[in-house]
C-alpha cells in the first residue's frame, strides 16, 4: 500500500473517531451505545478527569476540547494544514490519555484506544506526501 492511501486513511480514522465522541456530547448517538449522551454528563466526566481543576473551569475544558475536536477533525478530513493538525491532534489525544490514567489508571485510556489514536497522529504527521489535500493546492503541509 503507498504512503498517501495510509495517510488519506489516518486523516479520516482521526476525523470520524473525534466526530464520533463529539456526536455523542450532543446526544446524536443512540442512548445504548452512548458514553456520555449529552454535554452535561461529558463535562461530569471531564470534571473526573481533572479533579485537580477549579469547578468552574471544567466547563471552559470541555467545551474547549470538544471545539478543538471538531476543527481538527475539519481540518483533517480538507487537509488543510495536514503536518501541524496532525501534531495539534496528538497532542490534545496524549493529554487526554494522561489525563485518563492519572484519574482512572493505565487501564481506561488503552481500551478507549486512546495513545494508539495519539500515535496515529503523530504518525501521520511524519507522512511528507500530499494526497487529496487542500494542501495541495496552497503548497503548504
Amino acid at each position: 500500500m503507498k504512503a498517501h492511501w495510509i495517510k488519506v486513511f489516518l486523516r479520516l480514522a482521526l476525523s470520524m473517531a473525534f466526530l464520533s465522541a463529539v456526536a455523542d456530547r450532543f446526544g446524536f448517538w443512540p442512548e445504548e451505545i452512548s458514553t456520555w449522551g449529552n454535554m452535561e454528563a461529558f463535562l461530569a466526566y471531564t470534571g473526573s478527569m481533572v479533579p485537580w481543576a477549579p469547578e468552574s473551569l471544567v466547563p471552559f475544558m470541555g467545551w474547549s476540547a470538544t471545539i478543538l475536536e471538531v476543527i481538527f477533525a475539519i481540518l483533517l478530513i480538507l487537509g488543510f494544514k495536514t503536518k501541524l493538525t496532525a501534531q495539534l491532534s496528538g497532542v490534545l489525544l496524549l493529554v487526554f490519555g494522561l489525563s485518563m490514567v492519572f484519574s482512572f489508571g493505565l487501564k481506561a485510556p488503552l481500551d478507549y484506544s486512546v495513545f494508539s489514536a495519539a500515535a496515529a497522529a503523530f504518525g501521520l504527521s511524519l507522512i511528507k506526501e500530499p494526497f487529496l489535500e487542500i494542501d495541495q493546492l496552497t503548497g503548504k503541509k
